[in-house]
């Protein structure tokens, strides 16, 4: 836009063009400068512009600007029925539905007090599809994350193999992004016939396939020289931001919603939770946080064939199941407030509600962003830093924006 056509409210530094910055050229010294990252984000269904102050290629100060997505998600769940809040959830972290809309039914199915009223078999069809997207999500995260750094290759491998996934999902849902698929009290389907002899396919496929990926790429000299002792998130500070998932376990705590909470069949589960060790640099670099969402992967298949051996043997399929037989038909929980968490891939996923008992809206829905607090962290690790690690951290938190600016 030309110059003579910008329009200023009542200061020329106070445009209406974007986001305020934080700095302004005139308070900077001779040797600094200021670099806008983006606004740009790898997926494009939403933005992150970083402000960030240089000092040559040395970062002092990173400033995080979000806005320009705004879905007004808590909006729109204050003025729809519970059951039609579904595909919104959907839409926060769209590359694990799945995880998100397990979050958002538990939280109500407590509200209404069924929750320990779902049958088992849509437990454990439940978390089967759940961990699927989890390892999906992980692809997503790791894939994007090699070519942020050079490494090509890797992300065409996880593409490959995440659309083994989507098929499978879509296979159940009907959908391949936004499944709408986990309902209040049920699902929307049971799970097709021969479902469980393809999800046993896909584990023992995908097996060698992530020793392939932790040689080729995890264990790459170039790639542990690029990420080990780089973006050290110490324990303490990432407690006291808020941080939470792969990012917080990576920085030495064993936290996991699905272990602490024990929601859902997963208390019946045997799994393991990984944590970064320093194997390669310091603890909690960003070397740690892609090893512990590899390492998550793992699990997740250990998660998914302790699922299908309790669908094949001791909850099979039978004819008069019915995965919406406890789905209500009107949804009023008494009035009260709610807070409900899990985990998904990035971390704490938590719905707060507040029912007046008299609607089947709710009066107040809250969503807690584990992309939105984890991002927060970012100004905290990256003073000091040169610019490119500064794509290097950016690229292990694993943001979403759809999540973030929601």
């Amino acid at each position: 836009m030309p110059t003579d056509q910008i329009q200023y409210k009542s200061h020329p530094d106070n445009l209406i063009l974007s986001e305020p910055n934080k700095f302004k050229p005139g308070t900077l010294r001779s040797e600094e400068m200021i670099i806008n990252l983006g606004p740009q984000h790898p997926s494009t269904h939403g933005v992150l512009r970083l402000e960030v102050l240089m000092d040559g290629e040395i970062v002092k100060e990173v400033v995080p600007h979000i806005g320009y997505l705004h879905r007004c998600f808590e909006k729109h769940a204050e003025n729809l029925p519970y059951n039609q809040i579904i595909p919104f959830v959907d839409r926060l972290d769209y590359v694990a539905s799945m995880n998100s809309e397990h979050a958002y039914a538990l939280g109500v199915e407590r509200m209404l007090g069924i929750e320990h009223q779902i049958p088992k078999r849509v437990e454990y069809i439940r978390v089967l599809v759940a961990e699927l997207n989890r390892i999906a999500s992980h692809f997503i995260a790791i894939g994007t994350y090699g070519m942020d750094i050079g490494a090509f290759s890797p992300f065409f491998w996880l593409m490959r193999d995440r659309e083994h996934i989507l098929r499978l999902l879509e296979w159940a849902s009907g959908a391949r992004l936004l499944y709408n698929y986990m309902w209040i009290g049920g699902l929307f389907y049971d799970v097709p016939v021969g479902f469980e002899e393809r999800c046993l396919e896909f584990v023992n496929y995908i097996k060698p396939k992530l020793k392939e990926l932790n040689t080729v790429l995890i264990e790459n000299k170039i790639f542990v020289e690029r990420t080990a002792n780089v973006g050290v998130l110490p324990l303490d500070l990432a407690i006291n931001c808020g941080v939470t998932g792969p990012m917080l376990r990576a920085s030495g705590l064993r936290f996991d919603l699905r272990k602490v909470d024990g929601y859902s069949v997963y208390p019946d589960l045997d799994f393991n939770i990984p944590i970064g060790e320093g194997k390669m640099g310091k603890t909690g670099d960003c070397w740690d946080r892609t090893q512990v969402r590899v390492e998550e992967m793992y699990e997740s298949l250990k998660i998914i064939e302790q699922c299908l051996d309790k669908l094949t043997k001791e909850h099979k399929r039978t004819r008069d199941f019915d995965p919406q037989a406890l789905v209500p038909k009107k949804i009023r929980p008494k009035a009260q407030d709610m807070y409900v968490r899990a985990e998904i891939p990035k971390g704490e996923l938590g719905f707060f509600f507040r029912a007046d008992g008299k609607s089947d809206i709710p009066f107040r829905c809250k969503c807690r962003s584990c992309s939105f607090v984890n991002l927060s962290v970012l100004p905290e690790i990256a003073k000091g830093i040169l610019i490119a690690d500064l794509i290097a951290i950016l690229g292990t938190i694993d943001v979403v924006m759809g999540e973030v600016d929601r």
